[in-house]
């Protein structure tokens, strides 16, 4: 006889009775206990005014089980609280609206990125921060920005000026068919016709503020060569440089009026419209700082992601710093290493690309000339047999992180725009890599994190 799908619950059911017990949303619920969400709770007011929200600490679950399982999308996630079993019980079988989804995670900004320093303090209770070996390196994540949105300075002020046309326009013609009357809507063409200035307003002064530092830099550079031929007495060789705009090569820059603080990015696969997601991971593959930049080049990140990752430490209340520090060809030049101090980790960083040019600069033995440069010293301190056996580790650290965020569960671009969102979302998404990590730590030692489910199943 076939089962009878219409058949009624004879009891109430339990929520809880729905996942087994060792259930990943069980972990991240117990673990949102652990966290402080008093910037949260700090938006909503306490007198009794105003409508009910949904309890910050179920969206905090939501939010952190949805992005665990790599679905990003209000939209998808609220599908999710209907369909999806385990999504029914974070939400305690009320499912949020998209709206609210969207929402609270843009009103919430500042706050998510608590929960980044959250997981690296639980990780820290179940001894998974170890600072000894610490890998730098970054990924390009898209923006919801394409590339075809990308617009030089000229074709902006031409759009500029034929949006406030068309706004025009439409105002003189309502005006004429309704006098003071307020009509309907504009058309669809003209609807957001705000924000659209916003951005393009943005774009606009960030175009015109790279071309007046570019300016700058052109004169600057004239009056040292004033100034070094007033020294001679006579000219210098070579012709007197061109202004940027007027050069041969010169392209004009663009910037995205759909976003305009993101940047094109190049990948293995093409071009995005997007930023460079940095992090710093240790042997546990634990991510211990992470950072969004709008620059392509990793190269002027190696100090601030130091910076950083020593912050994130100290707020996570971890008193240990990196001891060595590993990190790609793109973190390299004379002036990071000369920029190294005491107080930075021991940093071993390849000056080339080791596949492609395994021959080291100046040869794996011998002294190094008296003026060798920063570069060719790192250079051989990478390509001795100890040096490289210790630099090989960065592979193992860093590269897996990417490819678990970005393969495994599928999150290769972020939710909302601008940089500041980015950030806040990035350090969302590997805060709750830094769960996933201990969630299956505690799954194969459960007595790792006593105040879970897993821990309390495993004492009885």
């Amino acid at each position: 006889m076939a089962e009878d799908q219409d058949q009624f619950f004879l009891l109430p059911p339990s929520l809880m009775e729905w996942l087994p017990e060792d259930d990943l949303a069980f972990f991240v619920m117990d673990a949102v206990e652990e966290m402080d969400l008093s910037g949260f709770y700090a938006g909503y007011r306490a007198d009794g005014w105003g409508g009910a929200a949904r309890h910050p600490k179920t969206m905090v679950a939501l939010l952190l089980y949805a992005y665990c399982t790599g679905v990003v999308s209000s939209r998808k996630i609220e599908r999710a609280c209907y369909v999806d079993v385990a999504f029914r019980v974070v939400c305690a079988n009320l499912p949020p609206d998209h709206t609210t989804i969207a929402r609270f995670r843009a009103r919430h900004e500042q706050a998510l990125k608590s929960l980044f320093t959250a997981s690296l303090r639980l990780c820290a209770r179940a001894g998974m921060t170890s600072v000894g070996l610490v890998a730098l390196d970054g990924t390009k994540m898209a923006a919801p920005a394409s590339l075809a949105r990308n617009r030089s300075k000229d074709s902006l002020d031409r759009a500029v000026e034929e949006l406030f046309a068309a706004a025009e326009a439409a105002d003189a013609a309502e005006d004429a068919q309704h006098g003071v009357d307020r009509g309907d809507e504009p058309p669809a063409v003209l609807r957001g016709r705000a924000d659209r200035r916003r951005r393009f307003k943005a774009a606009k002064q960030k175009l015109d503020a790279e071309l007046e530092a570019q300016l700058k830099a052109h004169e600057d550079h004239l009056a040292a060569r004033a100034a070094a031929e007033a020294e001679r007495g006579s000219k210098l060789r070579g012709r007197k440089p061109k202004a940027p705009q007027e050069r041969a090569r010169h392209k004009p820059k663009k910037v995205n009026t759909t976003d305009p603080e993101s940047g094109v990015m190049s990948t293995a696969n093409g071009f995005v419209q997007g930023y460079n997601a940095q992090a710093a991971a240790n042997e546990e593959q634990v991510v211990l700082s992470a950072e969004v930049t709008d620059e392509h080049n990793d190269c002027t990140q190696l100090h601030p992601m130091i910076t950083a990752t020593h912050a994130s430490l100290g707020a996570a209340g971890i008193a240990e710093r990196p001891e060595k520090l590993l990190a790609d060809a793109g973190y390299a030049s004379e002036e990071n290493f000369a920029a190294l101090g005491e107080q930075d980790p021991d940093c071993y960083i390849a000056t080339r690309n080791m596949k492609k040019n395994p021959a080291p600069r100046t040869g794996r033995r011998g002294p190094l000339k008296k003026d060798a440069t920063l570069l060719e010293r790192m250079d051989r301190k990478v390509s001795t047999k100890n040096g490289n056996a210790i630099y090989r580790h960065r592979q193992r650290i860093i590269e897996p992180v990417f490819g678990q965020i970005k393969g495994a569960r599928g999150i290769r671009r972020f939710s909302r725009r601008g940089k500041a969102a980015a950030d806040a979302e990035w350090k969302l998404i590997c805060g709750t890599h830094n769960l996933l990590k201990l969630y299956r730590r505690v799954l194969t030692d459960p007595t790792l994190a006593p105040y879970s489910r897993i821990g309390a199943a495993a004492a009885a």
